[in-house]
């Protein structure tokens, strides 16, 4: 054989030795159960008196910084135990 077919042999032994060396790693391990639920945010578990709120701005076509303070103050009416004084919601 001469020199320049031996490079050639060796140049080829070493692309297919070289080809493994960048080949596509495993998939990492899947998370556990309880490292999956931890990551995921948890939807908040909402109170009647703010569903009720929400109900009672939706009757009302309140939108936006109106909707919000209406709830505020609803919720805040609705946990002290009296009802929400419509008059104050009818501002606009």
């Amino acid at each position: 054989m001469t020199l320049a077919s031996r490079l050639a042999v060796v140049a080829i032994a070493s692309l297919f030795a070289t080809g493994t060396a960048f080949a596509q790693t495993a998939a990492p391990a899947a998370k556990t159960d309880a490292a999956a639920t931890t990551d995921k945010k948890a939807p908040k578990e909402h109170s009647a008196e703010s569903l009720e709120c929400s109900k009672q701005a939706d009757a009302k076509g309140l939108h936006g910084k109106e909707r919000k303070k209406f709830r505020s103050e609803c919720i805040k009416t609705a946990k002290g135990g009296t009802a929400p004084a419509p008059a104050a919601a009818d501002k606009k």
